[in-house]
């Protein structure tokens, strides 16, 4: 698939996918308790990190292969299988170790976990073989079953049962990809001798020293991966609510997190295109930001004026405690509009500018999280992302007006 019907698939899939993330947290606050959901937050959380991690070492070098990509779809599918019964393992032996509904729930994802990383596999695999049509289909069947599966949970279902019942839904879904994937492996044989990840050495590629997805790693633990670690942290070190009330209210700005992952999958080939050089595209992600961050505030002043009835209806038990949130999380996403924009524009104009501010501010964010949960609690917290996602907007348009 090319051209505009290849975007229109590849944003569509980027939409069932994020669509799905937000629906496993609010479908889970609605037929759990406040306690379930915090435990079922927490592992969830430990879920998403691991996600990020394992993607960012094997999808993202992946896609940046430019031959041989049947070969290299092969081998990424060759090492996440024995990679991921590894990190299942891991964490089984560590959710037993554990014991309680957080150790429950974290033996659970121990044992769904090769599923769900398999078939985020294999979307990278159809990325790479230009079949967005293909990721389509399988993450909107993994959409459905995950929506069907959780809304016929029982109410008071504890954070284990929760995590079975959204790692079964990624089996259907895994089939359909897997079928679609062998009819494409087995009619187009590999040719050439590929690179980024490599071919014929199979999963010992991903071993070598110079993989590239070891950078790709230590952006997004240094990006997103600090952040979510921390607010893991806080369920550790301080109260399992405060993560409940954090990620409900991080579910809620869920569609801004898929706005934000549009502009940065499909900004870059737009922006390279523009004529102007610098001051053009500078132009460009100014009102992009505008809209963004205008976009979050309109988005956060909804949730605000929602009736108190309303929000109960979403997140069940948890809303009270997510409601309290609601104007510092507001805060955050307005300002993390203006953040993404500014890291597009280094991005397309020096691309080498964009660690050095994630590594710095990111390290901030994860400080003020902490100063404002010991200030403030949960909402105190909530503020103290907020403040660093000001700051790191902030850096990140001063390094854009000396490059641009």
């Amino acid at each position: 698939m090319r051209g505009p019907a290849a975007v229109v698939a590849s944003v569509l899939d980027q939409a069932a996918a994020g669509l799905t993330n937000i629906l496993v947290l609010i479908l889970a606050a609605r037929v759990s308790t406040a306690a379930g959901f915090a435990q079922f937050s927490m592992v969830y959380l430990v879920f998403t990190v691991t996600l990020g991690l394992f993607m960012s070492y094997v999808g993202q070098a992946l896609v940046l292969v430019r031959e041989a990509r049947e070969a290299a779809c092969r081998s990424a599918l060759a090492f996440t299988v024995p990679a991921s019964l590894v990190a299942a393992a891991v964490l089984a032996a560590t959710g037993l170790w554990l014991g309680g509904g957080t150790g429950r729930a974290l033996t659970a994802l121990g044992a769904v976990l090769p599923v769900v990383l398999l078939q985020d596999a294999v979307r990278y695999c159809f990325s790479l073989l230009r079949r967005p049509h293909h990721a389509l289909a399988s993450d909107g069947l993994r959409l459905l079953a995950t929506v069907g599966l959780l809304a016929a949970q029982p109410d008071g279902a504890d954070a284990a049962r929760l995590i079975l019942a959204w790692g079964a839904a990624a089996l259907p879904s895994l089939a359909v990809a897997a079928l679609l994937l062998r009819r494409v492996l087995r009619t187009r044989g590999s040719t050439g001798s590929g690179t980024g990840t490599g071919t014929g050495a199979g999963t010992r590629a991903y071993l070598r020293r110079g993989h590239l997805g070891r950078r790709f790693v230590v952006e997004f633990a240094v990006g997103n991966g600090s952040s979510q670690l921390a607010v893991l942290a806080l369920g550790l070190v301080g109260t399992p609510l405060a993560v409940g009330a954090l990620r409900g209210a991080s579910a809620l700005f869920g569609p801004l997190n898929v706005f934000f992952g549009a502009a940065n999958a499909f900004g870059p080939p737009l922006l390279t295109r523009l004529g102007g050089g610098g001051r053009a595209v500078t132009r460009a992600t100014l009102l992009l930001g505008v809209a963004l961050a205008a976009t979050g505030g309109a988005w956060a002043g909804l949730w605000l004026l929602l009736p108190d009835g309303w929000g109960r209806q979403v997140l069940g038990d948890t809303w009270p405690a997510v409601a309290a949130l609601l104007p510092a999380t507001g805060t955050q996403y307005l300002l993390m509009g203006f953040g993404v924009s500014a890291l597009l524009t280094l991005r397309v104009l020096s691309p080498r500018e964009t660690l050095p501010v994630q590594v710095v501010f990111s390290l901030l964010s994860v400080a003020l999280l902490f100063t404002g949960f010991a200030l403030g609690g949960a909402a105190g917290a909530a503020w103290g992302l907020a403040a660093g996602s000001g700051l790191k907007a902030a850096a990140s348009w001063l390094r854009v007006r000396k490059t641009a």
